[in-house]
């Protein structure tokens, strides 16, 4: 299974500065989940590299252990 899968279909989403589904034509957003407390990630990005940072536990995470749901978007 693809990285970024459509929950509905399981088809490849496309970034077109959003995730989208062709199929199913709806927006995705990507969001990122702590792994230690459920809370919502912060996504820091620079020079290339996407880190995630948990504003609750007030540390950076491994996007390795990072817990990612895609929510459809209005």
């Amino acid at each position: 299974m693809n990285e970024n899968s459509c929950p509905s279909c399981g088809n490849e989403l496309i970034w077109n500065g959003h995730y989208h589904c062709e199929d199913c034509n709806v927006d995705y957003k990507k969001t990122g989940y702590c792994p230690d407390c459920e809370a919502e990630l912060e996504k820091l990005q620079a020079c290339g590299a996407a880190n995630y940072f948990c504003n609750h536990c007030n540390e950076l995470k491994s996007k390795s252990k990072v817990r990612f749901e895609f929510q459809k978007q209005a």
